[in-house]
């Protein structure tokens, strides 16, 4: 049996143009399954406190410590890709997913269901880039933007549809099956990777993997969440707050020195230099934050402090997930024709609205009315990643995609790390009644959300036009 040709050149004799579509529809799976699985526990996070008897302080390590071992390994992706190719990197990490996914559906104590969390942030990490690698590798300048439309979906769906299918598992099953959930999502994801994705034309000489840079990086980020959920604790832990805020800040200084000095470095930092990449980068970290930390919010919010069920809450997104699936596209074309800058401020405009509304929300408030908020806040960040993602890495010459990818991956990802700690912090510290937040702990957090989204315009704004 004659093996399959998985270059370029055979991909398009096998399957013609569209083999450029399949490539996309296969990476778009492993981020889809990635984003699902970041916010689809969000609403059977309510069900797993009373479970196993814990806070809202412990329980949301469940989605800031996938969110930080995310945010740790996604630099890798760069050298992976260099060393073993797209085909081989997102297979392999798809497999292992499916695997880890599985098995922390068994998880008999918190300590193992946050450690099954970590270990899919981790995988999760390597696969998140490798989609905008693939476009912005395969498609020509001018169908960037309709192609990162496409891809795009995957990243801004799942979030929005994610509680959906959680809020119906949680209610309908039980809890245990939304970490089951993106197993048969990267399990075709496997499948289609060993068909679709091109082998790579060609291999940069070996160099060394950057794992000084790694470790620096990893514990800077681990002991920066570990102090802001140590700070829900009250002042009793302030002075060990105080030492590993100190330490976090002499690490990252060590790991900047690093990245400026090595040969290759995790982080290009170099790239940084060009206007248009660090304004993007500095947009993709609020994309991030308002991304995760909005959609750890709404759930939590109408859960607690308007008393929705699982699926009341998952259903809430729905309309906006729905609505999203049609402007996804239409942004992903404007991106291609028109100011990157003027479509990423509308956004950020249209987001800040929606967190605004929530913040002056009250517990007599229709379901209809939340439902078109969300929608405000979804329609915002759909016009946001494609036009930060072109802006970002047109500029960028042909051997610096790999870089630039992972590095606005990472940016978009500690923002959201960032973020969700900042608001599950903010609601820790805001009014309490019998051990549970009121609803004006939650107003404080979409205050928190809209300032910091808003706050992003200004280096929007200096971007290119």
């Amino acid at each position: 049996m004659k093996p399959m040709d998985n270059t370029v050149e055979g991909l398009r004799a096998r399957y013609g143009e569209r083999w450029r579509w399949l490539a996309v529809a296969t990476v778009m799976l492993g981020t889809m399954a990635t984003v699902l699985s970041a916010t689809v526990v969000n609403v059977a996070l309510h069900d797993i406190m009373l479970e196993f008897g814990i806070r809202q302080g412990e329980v949301h390590w469940l989605a800031t410590g996938f969110i930080a071992a995310m945010t740790t390994t996604m630099l890798t992706s760069s050298w992976l890709l260099d060393h073993f190719g797209l085909r081989k990197t997102l297979g392999t990490a798809m497999a292992l997913f499916s695997l880890v996914s599985f098995l922390g559906g068994f998880a008999d104590s918190p300590e193992l269901l946050i450690l099954a969390r970590i270990a899919q942030g981790a995988l999760a990490g390597l696969m998140q880039p490798m989609g905008m690698y693939l476009v912005f590798r395969i498609f020509p300048r001018e169908r960037r933007g309709r192609a990162m439309g496409i891809y795009g979906m995957g990243v801004i769906l799942a979030p929005a549809l994610g509680p959906v299918l959680g809020g119906f598992l949680v209610d309908e099953l039980d809890w245990r099956y939304v970490m089951f959930a993106p197993v048969p999502v990267t399990l075709l994801g496997v499948f289609m990777a060993w068909r679709f994705l091109p082998l790579p034309p060609s291999r940069p000489e070996p160099y060394r993997f950057d794992l000084p840079g790694l470790v620096l990086l990893g514990l800077t980020i681990t002991l920066s969440l570990d102090a802001l959920n140590r700070l829900q604790h009250g002042v009793g832990d302030g002075h060990r707050v105080a030492i590993e805020a100190l330490i976090a800040t002499a690490l990252l200084v060590l790991f900047v020195r690093r990245e400026r000095r090595t040969r290759h470095p995790l982080l290009n930092v170099s790239l940084f230099r060009r206007r248009s990449f660090l304004f993007a980068n500095l947009g993709a970290a609020a994309l991030g934050l308002a991304l995760f930390g909005s959609t750890y919010l709404v759930p939590l919010f109408v859960q607690t402090a308007l008393h929705f069920s699982a699926t009341e809450a998952g259903l809430l997104m729905l309309p906006a997930g729905l609505v999203l699936g049609m402007t996804f596209p239409i942004a992903g074309r404007l991106a291609d024709k028109h100011s990157a800058r003027s479509l990423v401020l509308f956004g950020i405009g249209m987001f800040a609205l929606s967190a605004t509304l929530f913040a002056v929300s009250d517990v007599t408030l229709a379901f209809g009315w939340l439902a078109l908020w969300t929608i405000f806040g979804r329609i915002g960040l759909g016009f946001m990643l494609p036009a930060l993602s072109t802006g970002a890495l047109n500029p960028l010459k042909s051997h610096e995609l790999g870089a630039g990818s992972s590095t606005i991956n990472f940016t978009r990802q500690l923002g959201g790390a960032f973020g969700v700690n900042m608001v599950a912090l903010t609601i820790e510290f805001g009014p309490h009644s019998g051990g549970v937040p009121t609803i004006d702990a939650f107003h404080s957090a979409w205050w928190l959300v809209a300032l910091f989204v808003t706050v992003a315009a200004l280096p929007v704004w200096k971007m290119r036009a």
